[in-house]
């Protein structure tokens, strides 16, 4: 009943943690000045007014949505990380929970990798959109 309760707890936590951590890492992003009358054609201010929305560079915002959501993967992979670390310390020597814990640390830097590497990729292509576009 103990072991559940605080299994129960360090996810609690855990989850928490994700989201406070989700929230807080973001980043501006910083654009050229010139970037709103080349996708407008010097009419932003019409557009806006007459759509109600903002005049931010849509690339701006795919920009911004992709740093957002591998940002939160990178997390969940961090403490999917952290969490097979715990569970090797507090295995006691038992082969079935060290090898729980090596699965665990294996799919975490599996996942971070895949994530960093969808990262650059994803910059790699806005950039030369951003520039192809300038």
């Amino acid at each position: 009943m103990m072991k559940k309760l605080s299994k129960g707890i360090i996810i609690s936590v855990a989850i928490c943690f994700v989201f406070a951590m989700a929230l807080a890492v973001t980043s501006p992003v910083l654009a050229a000045n010139t970037a709103d009358s080349l996708l407008w054609g010097n009419t932003e201010t019409n557009v806006e007014a007459a759509i109600g929305l903002g005049n931010e560079d849509p690339r701006i915002i795919a920009a911004e949505i992709i740093n957002v959501i591998l940002g939160f993967l990178g997390i969940i992979a961090v403490v999917i990380i952290l969490l097979g670390g715990f569970k090797w310390m507090t295995g006691g020597g038992n082969e079935d929970k060290i090898g729980e814990a090596k699965n665990l640390l294996t799919a975490g830097i599996i996942g971070l990798v895949i994530i960093l590497a969808s990262w650059g990729l994803a910059k790699f292509v806005i950039d030369l959109l951003y520039n192809a576009t300038r």
